[in-house]
C-alpha cells in the first residue's frame, strides 16, 4: 500500500530526523581524514602525497581558527546554542572535536613518518635531528649558514619581571625555551622563526633541513648565558572568526576602512590551540597554558612539522628528474570547448551557449571575452561580482581597461571573503582609482554569487551576454578546482541578470524574487530546491535526484531529501566535504547514496539535477546546500536552457557516479569506505576521464590573453580619455 507524502512528512518527527543526521564539525573532520588518506595512498606520486599532507594541515589550521573559534565564543558568551542536527551544545561539540583532533594528530604523524621514509629512499630526505648528521663537512656548513645567514635575522627574547610576555602571532612558529639563570632562577625564552627567508636549506650532499629545526638545534648558542632545560617548536592558533555584519560600525564610515580595522583586530583574538613539535616539554607547556589561558585539551603534540607549507617550495625546487618521477604528469587545460578563433571569441559566444569546465579547460577564453568586450565599440557596460581573485588578475586588468575605454564597469566586490579580505580591499581601491564603479556586498549578506553581464547594442536593441559560474574568477584556483562556467545569450536570463545587478545596487535583497529563470538565495533558491525535490517525491520510485556540491548541512533540505527517499526516489549525492545526512538507514535514507570524491583537483562545482534523460531539469550555481548559503548569502543559480550543454553536464555527473578509484561511499554509520574496481570491472578515475574528455571539446587552440597595459593615471589618463572620446565621436 502506497503512503502519501503528507503521511511520510508527519512521521518525520524531530527525533526521527535526528536519527539520520550527524554533526557538521565532526563530518568536516571526516572529510579532512579523506584528504589525509590521499597522502598515504601509494598510487599517488610521492611529492603529491606530501602536498596532500600539507593541505590536510592547513585545512585543520583553518578549522580551528574559524569553527573551533566560533564554538569557543559561544561557550565564553554562554549563548546556549544547540546543534539542530544532533542536539549537542557548544561544549559537547568541542569535547568531541578535541578527541577527534588528537586521534588525527597521531594519524598524521604515522602518515608523515611513512611518507618521509619513502621520500628519503627517493633522494628527498628531511634531516630532522642535526646531531645525527655523520658528515662533519655538512655539519660545519649548517653551522656556518646559521651563524652568518640566519642568526642576524633572529629576534631572541627573554620573558621575566622586566620583560613582559609578548603577543604571539597567529600560527607563527616560535622556538620556546625553559631556562635557568646562573643563580638557578627560572626564565622563559623565545625566538620567533623569521619571515621572508626560505624555509628549506638544501644540504650539499642531498636532502634538506627546515630552518625552524636549524634554529632549534643551535638556539643554545644564543642563550649561552643560561642553562637550557627544555626547548621546543610551538605555535599558537587564534580565533579568526570575525563576522563583519555582526560588528557595530558607524554607517557614515566607509565599509572598506571598517574591514581594515576588523582585520587588525583578528590578529589579536583569543588563542584556541597550542601545538608543540617534539617531546612533551612539561615546563614550556605549563608556562604557556598559564599565559595563554589554555588547557591540556587544547594542546596537541606533533612529530611532524607544524607548518607544512614548505611542501610547495620543495616540489617546485626539486631536481627536474625527481619532479618528473614523483609529481603528476603535466596537464595543460584545453584551450576552450567549442570556441573558435575567427572573428573573436565574443562573436562566437553571441551565436549560442558555451560551457567551460575547469580545470579541464582554460579560464583564459572567458578572460579574452571580457578583454574583447572592453575594446568592442558596441559594448555599453560590464557588470560582475568578485569574491576571490588573483593578486595579479588579468580579469581585473581588463575591467580597468574597459573603464579607461569609456565603458560603464560595475564591480561588486565582497570585502568579507574570509582570509582574502586584504587582497579584495587592495583591488577595490585600485579599481576605484581607475574609474570603475565599485560596490560592496549588501547589508547583512555576503555576496557569493558568480555572474558577469556584458551589455551590447547594435541598432536599437540591447543584447545580453551572461556568464554564470560555480567558482571564482581566479586564475590560480581555476587550475586546481573543478568548476563550471556557462556563457549564454538567453534573453530571459540576461534580463534577470539586469534585475539582479539593479537590486544589488540599491541593496534591495527583499525584492530579489522578481526573476523569470534565475534562482537567487536567500529568497528563491532554497524554496525552488525543495519544490523540485517534492516534485520528484510525488513520482515515487520513478523519481530521480542527483546533486553534486561541496557540503550539505541545511536541515530543511535534509528533511526534504529524507522524505523523497521514503517515497522511493533514488537519490545520489556527490558531496566532497561536510554531509550532515547519513545514508542507508532502513526506512529513512535507504534510497540515498552519498559519495565523496577526493583526487588531484578539488571538487567544487555545484550541479542540481532533477529527473533523468532529456527531460531532466539542471541548475548550476554558486552555492551549496548549507544554511549559510541558502539563508545568509546572496547566491545565484541558473537553469541550463541549451540541450547540448545540459547533455554534457549530465554526462559529467554520470562519470562522477561511475568513479571507483577516487570515490568513497558513506555507510549507515556515517563513515566512508573507499571504492576499488571489482574483478573484470573497468577502473574509472572521474577526473582523469574528464581530462581526456576536455580534449574532445577543444577543437582549436585559443591564443593566450595579451598582457593588459597598466592603467593610466594623472595627465596621461586625462589626455588619453579625451583622445578616445574624440575618436569615438568621429
Amino acid at each position: 500500500m502506497s503512503i502519501s507524502l503528507d503521511e511520510i512528512s508527519s512521521r518525520l518527527t524531530e527525533d526521527v530526523l535526528r536519527g539520520c543526521m550527524q554533526n557538521r564539525e565532526l563530518s568536516w573532520l571526516k572529510f579532512n581524514e579523506r584528504v589525509l588518506e590521499e597522502a598515504d595512498d601509494g598510487a599517488n606520486p610521492l611529492l603529491e602525497r606530501l602536498f596532500f599532507l600539507s593541505i590536510f594541515t592547513s585545512n585543520l589550521d583553518e578549522f580551528f581558527m574559524i569553527r573551533v573559534g566560533g564554538l569557543r565564543d559561544h561557550v565564553a558568551n554562554k549563548t546556549g546554542v544547540i546543534d539542530n542536527k544532533t542536539g549537542m551544545n557548544a561544549s559537547e561539540q568541542l569535547a568531541r572535536i578535541y578527541a577527534e583532533a588528537n586521534r588525527m594528530y597521531v594519524s598524521r604523524d604515522a602518515v608523515c613518518k611513512r611518507l618521509e621514509a619513502e621520500l628519503a629512499a627517493a633522494g628527498i630526505e628531511r634531516l630532522n635531528q642535526i646531531d645525527l648528521l655523520e658528515n662533519k663537512k655538512e655539519r660545519r656548513t649548517l653551522e656556518n649558514y646559521f651563524e652568518n645567514q640566519l642568526q642576524p635575522l633572529l629576534a631572541p627574547q627573554i620573558v621575566d619581571q622586566n620583560h613582559p610576555f609578548p603577543h604571539l602571532e597567529n600560527k607563527r612558529q616560535i622556538i620556546a625555551l625553559a631556562l635557568e639563570t646562573k643563580g638557578g632562577k627560572p626564565a622563559f625564552g623565545m625566538i620567533p622563526v623569521p619571515y621572508g627567508t626560505e624555509r628549506i636549506y638544501r644540504l650539499p650532499g642531498g636532502g634538506y633541513v627546515l630552518i625552524e629545526n636549524l634554529i632549534l638545534h643551535y638556539c643554545d648558542k644564543i642563550f649561552k648565558h643560561y642553562k637550557v632545560s627544555e626547548k621546543a617548536i610551538v605555535s599558537v592558533t587564534r580565533n579568526a572568526d570575525i563576522i563583519a555584519e555582526e560588528e557595530r560600525f558607524d554607517e557614515d564610515e566607509d565599509f572598506r576602512e571598517h574591514m581594515k580595522k576588523l582585520l587588525k583586530k583578528r590578529k589579536r583574538l583569543a588563542p584556541v590551540r597550542l601545538e608543540v613539535q617534539g617531546a612533551q616539554c612539561a615546563k614550556i607547556v605549563s608556562y604557556l597554558h598559564k599565559k595563554l589561558s589554555l588547557d591540556s585539551s587544547q594542546t596537541y603534540y606533533s612529530q611532524s612539522p607544524l607548518d607544512m607549507s614548505y611542501c610547495f617550495e620543495l616540489r617546485e625546487t626539486a631536481p627536474a628528474e625527481i619532479r618528473r618521477v614523483h609529481t603528476y604528469p603535466h596537464f595543460e587545460p584545453a584551450a576552450g570547448a567549442t570556441v573558435s578563433q575567427p572573428g573573436g571569441l565574443l562573436r562566437k559566444v553571441r551565436k549560442g551557449d558555451v560551457l567551460f569546465s575547469y580545470p579541464f579547460e582554460s579560464i583564459h577564453p572567458f578572460f579574452s571575452i571580457v578583454r574583447e568586450a572592453a575594446e568592442d565599440a558596441h559594448v555599453l557596460s560590464i557588470h560582475i561580482t568578485l569574491y576571490r581573485i588573483d593578486k595579479r588578475s588579468k580579469l581585473a586588468d581588463s575591467l580597468i581597461l574597459a573603464a579607461e575605454n569609456g565603458k560603464d564597469v560595475y564591480v561588486f566586490i565582497e570585502l568579507r571573503a574570509r582570509l582574502d579580505e586584504d587582497n579584495n580591499i587592495a583591488w577595490a581601491r585600485r579599481m576605484e582609482e581607475a574609474g570603475v564603479h565599485v560596490f560592496y556586498g549588501p547589508n547583512g549578506f555576503k555576496l557569493h554569487a558568480k555572474i558577469c553581464l556584458i551589455t551590447r547594442r547594435e541598432g536599437v536593441k540591447n543584447e545580453y551576454i551572461t556568464q554564470i559560474g560555480t567558482g571564482n574568477y581566479n586564475e590560480k584556483t581555476s587550475r586546481q578546482y573543478t568548476d563550471l562556467s556557462l556563457i549564454t545569450v538567453n534573453e530571459a536570463i540576461g534580463r534577470d541578470a539586469v534585475n539582479f545587478f539593479h537590486y544589488m545596487m540599491i541593496n534591495a535583497t527583499d525584492d530579489m524574487h522578481a526573476y523569470n529563470l534565475l534562482k537567487v538565495a536567500p529568497q528563491t533558491f532554497k524554496p525552488e530546491l525543495i519544490k523540485r525535490v517534492k516534485v520528484e517525491a510525488s513520482l515515487g520510485e520513478k523519481g530521480r535526484i542527483t546533486i553534486k556540491c561541496n557540503s550539505l548541512t541545511d536541515r530543511d533540505l535534509i528533511a526534504a531529501l529524507v522524505e523523497a527517499s521514503c517515497a522511493g526516489v533514488k537519490i545520489d549525492l556527490i558531496i566532497r566535504g561536510i554531509c550532515c545526512l547519513t545514508a542507508h538507514i532502513p526506512g529513512l535514507t535507504e534510497n540515498i547514496r552519498v559519495r565523496s570524491i577526493v583526487g588531484r583537483f578539488l571538487e567544487h562545482s555545484r550541479i542540481y539535477r532533477f529527473g533523468e534523460g532529456g527531460d531532466c531539469q539542471i541548475y548550476i550555481g554558486s552555492g551549496d546546500m548549507m544554511t549559510r548559503n541558502t539563508e545568509r548569502r546572496v547566491e545565484l543559480f541558473t537553469p541550463v536552457p541549451d540541450l547540448a550543454v545540459k547533455k554534457r553536464i549530465s554526462e559529467m555527473l554520470d562519470i562522477a557516479l561511475r568513479d571507483n578509484v577516487k570515490a568513497r561511499i558513506m555507510d549507515r554509520d556515517g563513515n566512508y569506505r573507499r571504492l576499488s574496481p571489482a574483478l573484470l570491472e573497468t577502473a574509472v578515475d572521474s577526473q582523469a576521464l574528464l581530462m581526456a574528455e576536455a580534449e574532445r571539446y577543444a577543437a582549436l587552440d585559443i591564443p593566450e590573453i595579451p598582457e593588459a597595459k597598466p592603467p593610466e593615471t594623472g595627465f596621461k589618463k586625462l589626455f588619453t580619455s579625451m583622445f578616445r572620446k574624440k575618436r569615438d565621436k568621429n
